[in-house]
């Protein structure tokens, strides 16, 4: 797989085979892995008794919702070039209109796999040393991070 900025300001990723369609589509799959879902996640760190059950009530179902719509907007790109290029090699185009969906589907993803798996900080962490699923979890994770700083320095400015 190549990603590479475009002169429109966006990211093309070039999918050379069917594992990297595969890894691409896992990027939806990791976002809703977890038992329970983010919007959720974050607002039970609300623990201010007065301020806890507005948030449930009023900003955890947008959250879900924002959430849910970027994930289903990601979905449908990466199945709509997997088509287009009949599974085979070829590109899936990320522009400027749709990158904070992008890096909001990526960021799920990695706060999904890190609920999971307790990776800690990548810095102190040894890949080798993990058992095969979470290794496997680990390197999409890294491979998930590297796509958001190409958005941030390419796209997101």
């Amino acid at each position: 797989m190549k990603i590479l900025p475009t002169l429109e300001g966006g990211l093309r990723i070039d999918a050379e085979d069917p594992g990297d369609w595969t890894l691409l589509q896992g990027i939806t799959h990791d976002a809703i892995s977890c038992d329970k879902k983010l919007a959720a996640r974050l607002g039970n760190l609300i623990t201010d008794e007065d301020v806890a059950p507005d948030w449930q009530e009023y900003v955890v179902p947008d959250l879900e919702e924002a959430f849910h719509a970027d994930l289903t907007h990601i979905a449908s790109a990466i199945a709509s070039a997997h088509v287009e290029c009949g599974g085979g090699p070829g590109p899936l185009w990320i522009t400027t209109e749709d990158a904070g969906q992008w890096y909001s589907a990526l960021n799920q993803a990695r706060l999904a796999l890190e609920e999971i798996h307790h990776f800690g900080p990548a810095e102190s962490l040894q890949p080798a040393d993990l058992p095969p699923p979470s290794r496997n979890a680990f390197l999409r994770s890294q491979f998930y991070c590297a796509i958001q700083s190409l958005l941030l320095e390419y796209v997101m400015r």
